[in-house]
């Protein structure tokens, strides 16, 4: 039997210019500006529905779907789930646990 190895995430680096009052205008710590970047920018691709909720979760730096539904919902961005989605997440989850 062959195994299939998952794909490998590959990260890719943007640099862009921004001007030094915006940390203030913000509210966000320079050590905190990568990580706000990322999730406004998975919000935004998710709300013009260029992002699935997976693959937004994943530039969002989100643990999980779930911490980006959270992520969606404070933000005020409705959700794209189904009651199918639903069920082929409890479906995997069952998979998983051997249920």
């Amino acid at each position: 039997m062959q195994m299939v190895l998952p794909p490998v995430v590959v990260p890719m680096e943007a640099t862009i210019t921004l001007p030094e009052s915006l940390l203030s205008v913000i509210n966000v710590r320079k050590p905190d500006l990568d990580r706000f970047i990322r999730r406004v920018l998975a919000v935004g691709l998710y709300r013009e529905g260029r992002l699935s909720l997976g693959k937004a979760a994943e530039v969002a730096g989100a643990r999980n779907t779930w911490e980006m539904i959270l992520l969606l919902d404070e933000k005020g961005v409705p959700v794209d789930y189904s009651g199918e989605d639903a069920e082929a997440d409890l479906e995997t989850l069952r998979k998983h646990l051997g249920r």
